[in-house]
């Protein structure tokens, strides 16, 4: 059941209008300068968004071989290209392994959380997390989101995992087209999106109210995950429309955030697909080989 706080803004389709903090203003870098692994380098060519300055791709090479189409989009943008050996990379990388190619760009750019919010009508889905410190969580839910077709992601501005090059690797190109707001304090953030018509489900093992049946997931839906160890902070979960739970059979301790995120944000994608939504987001599969 639907609580009732917020509803006739929320029936309204409010705007954003901010709350004292200047949230408009888009947060500087995010970093990703440095991008390893076959889906997360030909993703940064592919999506054009960021200059590359620099590709290393392993000797020898073969026009056959995977990293043949990653080359050509490299020169096609005019990026240099240069071919090093399995030791230069190993050398280089940030990685345990970067599939024999490494790429170096402009930093990943934060947008504005009101420029956010509007992008993603009319039916916003956004990812928040409150917290999450793992870079691998990170990525790994970058992906699982853009796969999913979510709107874009919230971050905190402090405290929260940056994109190194094992986030940007574990995203597998998600961080290319996925739009990302970092915000000082997620709390705040939580009622802008309240004021823009969009509801807030926190995702808490032991909430009580099972995902599968929540009505809080068929709109306008901001799902938001805690730390890895924490979880939601208090503030966030009193921000929150409902608290939600994903079923388990056997109680081993909590999901990892980021499978807890999958699931959610699937969920989200399932109902979507359901009512033939075209924002649903399967045409994000393919490309980072969901």
């Amino acid at each position: 059941m639907k609580p009732a706080r917020g509803t006739a803004e929320r029936a309204a389709g409010g705007t954003a209008r901010g709350n004292g903090l200047d949230l408009r203003r888009a947060a500087a870098q995010l970093g990703g300068e440095q991008v390893e692994g076959h889906h997360a380098v030909r993703a940064l060519f592919s999506a054009g968004k960021r200059r590359a300055t620099r590709l290393w791709v392993a000797e020898p090479r073969s026009s056959a071989s995977a990293l043949a189409e990653i080359v050509e989009l490299a020169r096609s943008q005019r990026t240099r290209v240069d071919f090093k050996s399995t030791a230069q990379l190993a050398s280089a990388s940030l990685t345990a392994a970067p599939q024999g190619v490494i790429a170096w760009a402009s930093p990943v750019r934060a947008v504005s959380l009101d420029g956010l919010v509007e992008t993603s009508r009319p039916v916003p889905f956004l990812v928040v997390l409150d917290g999450v410190t793992d870079p691998g969580n990170f990525g790994a839910l970058l992906r699982s989101a853009a796969c999913a077709g979510a709107t874009g992601v919230i971050i905190r501005r402090h405290r929260a995992a940056p994109l190194t090059a094992a986030a940007m690797k574990a995203a597998a190109g998600a961080a290319e087209v996925l739009p990302i707001a970092q915000v000082p304090g997620i709390p705040a953030a939580l009622g802008t999106l309240a004021k823009a018509g969009i509801w807030v489900a926190g995702l808490e093992p032991g909430a009580g109210e099972s995902i599968w049946s929540s009505p809080l997931l068929d709109g306008p839906v901001a799902i938001v995950l805690g730390s890895e160890g924490e979880g939601l902070s208090r503030l966030v979960r009193e921000r929150c429309d409902s608290l939600l739970e994903v079923p388990q059979a056997q109680v081993l301790g909590s999901l990892n955030v980021s499978a807890a995120a999958a699931v959610g944000c699937f969920e989200v994608a399932r109902r979507r697909l359901g009512r033939g939504d075209p924002k649903a987001g399967p045409e994000n599969v393919q490309e980072f080989g969901c």
